[in-house]
């Protein structure tokens, strides 16, 4: 058998196999709320052993893309739970993303009352894309106080307990890709010089304060958390500690008991190579498992699980474009190929009618 097909039991959630749907934006939630669309998405890619959702806003602070989902009103939790249910019928298991887009945003994409925040002043570079106006250079945040951070941690903890009545298996905290948690372990963005900046303890204090605040309201065994260091989206890139500091990291992930941590190198995607040194340090290191995510296919995949570099392992555009990806595995069959004009569009196209064997 194939080291991908095997069983494996992540915490308190057992798993069919060892390939996991990565998180993808799809902008697809009108009025950022999750649909019924949405739930025919993920039920047709239920053959992963875990699905991880796209990015969800645990507040409308949160909010900086266009049509993303949010978990923070009881309208959002029915949406989701609509999800959930679907994906658990068809034999699923899935976990949400809360993603806090921080910096990474635009007023327009935003509801009344909400606002761009981020832990330095520095706009980020780049452009959001708008519905109203398109493309627009990013808005300019609003530095964090104390109080805005620890009502980002709450947001975070009322977003995990609003998952759970939602139905789903456990959440995944963002904390890579240049959104908020990262804005403040990466010290490139991160300019503070308070308890929240300067240091590798202080860079990482509000990634573990959430991790602990979460993990306190639900269980650490339902908390994940996705890192990506060496990691250049969103204006981060790499600093001289980065190794050092993602290490410390991991040890304080580690002592609260998180049930995983999900890896991130995007190198097939341009970035720089997450070193093997690093992956094999945060491997020995972290108690909990490890999911490696980064331009696999069905060859790597195997192959790196039977090194026993991960233990499990995440695809991202072969299951959007393959929602039977682990049936074409078993076939040997051709795989459909991605359509990035519509990634991000309204609507069915390139979404759900991607089509599957027979």
């Amino acid at each position: 058998m194939p080291m991908h097909q095997k069983l494996y039991q992540l915490g308190p959630i057992a798993l069919k196999n060892r390939i996991v749907m990565a998180p993808m934006t799809r902008c697809r939630a009108i009025g950022n709320t999750p649909n019924s669309l949405m739930a025919e998405y993920y039920t047709q890619r239920a053959g992963a052993g875990l699905i991880v959702t796209e990015g969800t806003a645990p507040s409308k602070n949160g909010l900086g893309y266009a049509r993303i989902p949010g978990l923070f009103s009881e309208e959002q939790v029915d949406g989701w739970r609509g999800v959930t249910n679907a994906v658990h019928k068809a034999g699923g298991r899935i976990v949400v993303q809360l993603m806090h887009t921080g910096r990474v945003s635009h007023l327009s994409n935003m509801p009344d009352g909400a606002e761009v925040l981020g832990p330095s002043i520095e706009i980020c570079p780049g452009e959001m894309y708008t519905d109203g106006a398109g493309p627009q250079k990013h808005s300019a945040p609003r530095v964090m106080n104390e109080a805005d951070i620890q009502q980002a941690i709450e947001e975070f903890v009322s977003a995990s307990k609003n998952a759970l009545r939602a139905g789903f298996d456990g959440v995944e905290l963002h904390a890579a890709n240049g959104y908020l948690i990262e804005q403040f372990l990466n010290a490139n963005v991160n300019r503070r010089h308070d308890n929240y900046g300067g240091s590798i303890e202080n860079r990482n204090r509000f990634a573990v304060a959430v991790a602990k605040a979460t993990s306190a309201a639900i269980g650490a065994d339902r908390v994940g958390i996705r890192l990506s260091p060496h990691g250049a989206f969103n204006g981060t890139g790499g600093y001289a500690d980065v190794d050092a500091q993602y290490l410390a990291l991991t040890n304080e992930l580690s002592k609260i008991g998180l049930l995983y941590v999900h890896l991130v190198d995007h190198s097939s995607m341009g970035a720089p190579t997450v070193p093997d040194e690093l992956k094999q340090a945060i491997r020995k290191a972290f108690g909990g498992s490890l999911i490696l995510s980064g331009g696999f296919a069905h060859d790597t995949a195997d192959a790196a699980l039977l090194a026993s570099k991960g233990d499990l392992v995440a695809l991202a555009r072969p299951f959007l474009a393959n929602p039977d990806l682990l049936v074409r595995w078993e076939k040997g069959a051709e795989l459909n190929a991605p359509d990035p004009a519509t990634f991000y569009t309204p609507g069915p196209k390139g979404y759900t009618d991607y089509p599957t064997l027979g």
